[in-house]
């Protein structure tokens, strides 16, 4: 910019190099801004500056003034909420590498420099399975724009073959599905939505969801999932997919409590029933992913009511047992 031009937005350019430039350990005194605003070709004087600080002050940004200069103050996000932010970013196995990549650069940016260069320190690439799928990030999109108009999608579904290939299911057609709520669960992302053909709500993955699109039809549903707290159809179904919901009573060793509490939440009633056990009477659905997460304690819970899923636990088990290569085996783990 020639110099003596862009006089009227000399203030846009303080604003900027306060953002910047400038935080709590970092203030600027007036000739430092006087210096900064050269580089955009600007002239300036103390007067001038003073006065554009005090004129953001009125406008209602929160600078501070200290004998040492001036700085932004608080900003939409400090510097240990962006840490957090980007960690779960990170974390996300949804969201690819590249992804990943331009959010932190994005984030960084809310933050002086000076503060961009510890973050960038702080912030570790984890080694995570990252999702090769970019267009989840469009797909959440999409779910919520359908799900603020009341309107249903449409998508392919896909999943993995014995040959690490992604095969559609119902071979490639396409499924319609009213929806209604989008949950985070172990890492992943799932629509919950009513698909008329089963007349029945149901859960997908996103990221196994392809093609999808908004059509322009009324969502359908709305009796049943006003009738569903959301809380208990994650609690029942997520990591214990399918199978018929039954209100079942465990045997949980003491120790085994944090475990109950992460999964089911915290208004549970632990029972205590012996000296180092509790019973809990918890809602699920019965099935084979349930049968693995008692299993997986390794006998520190027991299934003790009704008899008929405690028998069925037996029955898996015990076929299990008798697994040969001939017969062909049972997967316990055959979840969506």
């Amino acid at each position: 910019m020639p110099k003596g031009e862009g006089q009227g937005a000399k203030i846009l350019y303080i604003l900027k190099i306060l953002w910047e430039c400038s935080d709590e350990s970092h203030p600027l005194t007036a000739m430092q801004f006087i210096e900064k605003l050269k580089d955009y070709g600007i002239a300036g004087e103390r007067k001038s500056v003073y006065s554009d600080l005090k004129l953001l002050e009125d406008f209602g940004f929160d600078i501070v003034r200290t004998k040492k200069g001036a700085y932004m103050g608080s900003r939409l996000f400090e510097l240990p909420e962006l840490k957090l932010l980007v960690d779960a970013v990170q974390a996300s196995r949804f969201i690819t590498e590249k992804k990943s990549e331009e959010l932190t650069n994005k984030l960084s940016n809310m933050l002086s420099w000076q503060e961009r260069k510890q973050f960038k320190r702080q912030v570790i690439v984890r080694n995570r399975v990252k999702s090769m799928n970019e267009s989840i990030y469009y797909n959440v999109d999409a779910i919520h724009e359908a799900i603020a108009k009341e309107a249903q999608v449409t998508f392919t579904y896909w999943n993995w073959n014995e040959k690490k290939k992604m095969v559609p299911r119902r071979v490639g057609n396409r499924y319609q599905v009213s929806p209604w709520a989008l949950l985070w669960e172990d890492e992943k992302y799932y629509l919950v939505g009513y698909e008329e053909v089963a007349e029945c709500m149901k859960h997908f993955r996103v990221d196994k969801m392809r093609d999808i699109r908004v059509v322009d039809t009324t969502r359908l549903g709305e009796g049943i999932f006003s009738k569903q707290n959301i809380e208990s159809y994650r609690v029942e179904h997520f990591s214990m997919f399918g199978g018929k919901t039954e209100t079942v009573t465990l045997k949980v060793g003491n120790e085994l409590a944090g475990a109950v509490i992460d999964r089911f939440g915290q208004d549970v009633w632990l029972r205590p029933v012996e000296k180092d056990h509790f019973h809990v009477v918890v809602d699920v659905a019965v099935s084979n992913q349930f049968f693995g997460w008692v299993t997986g304690f390794a006998g520190a819970i027991e299934i003790v009511a009704p008899v008929w899923v405690r028998e069925q636990y037996k029955s898996l088990l015990e076929k299990i047992l008798n697994w040969d290569t001939k017969g062909g085996g049972c997967n316990v783990f055959d979840g969506t």
